[in-house]
């Protein structure tokens, strides 16, 4: 595992996360698309016990998946800029948004998740699942 350092965009907030795979998981879901502004957003899974928030707290927003189960959002009260996301469907499993790790500009594209859900303008970068990974 290797460990990465993030902030986020005011820096109120900091943290370490250890990966086993560093690279970028696209999401093209819906719900991406609306909480970050963008076509998709840039992540990958770490366990729950593998962040450390090092530097101030972090607020929370739930909604509900397209499994119908909760999703807590965490995100810095300042900025809102969103740290991870626990999809309780994923167990201990949570989802680093890995545009916000130091040398998260050189990770490469592992695969794309919600490609049903992908505009249309944009090409295929890597495997992709039309919903989540299976």
């Amino acid at each position: 595992m290797t460990t990465f350092n993030g902030h986020c965009h005011c820096g109120q907030t900091e943290w370490t996360v250890k990966l086993d795979d560093p690279g970028h998981i696209l999401c093209h879901c819906d719900a991406c698309k609306i909480l970050s502004g963008g076509e998709h957003t840039l992540n990958t899974l770490a366990g729950k016990d593998d962040i450390k928030i090092t530097k101030g707290t972090l607020k929370t927003y739930d909604y509900q998946g397209d499994s119908g189960n909760p999703v807590h959002c965490y995100y810095c009260p300042n900025c809102t800029s969103h740290v991870y996301h626990h999809q309780t469907v994923m167990g201990d499993k949570i989802v680093i948004r890995t545009a916000l790790l130091e040398g998260g500009k050189e990770f490469k594209v592992n695969a794309e998740i919600f490609g049903k859900d992908r505009l249309g303008w944009q090409p295929e970068l890597a495997k992709t699942f039309p919903g989540p990974p299976e």
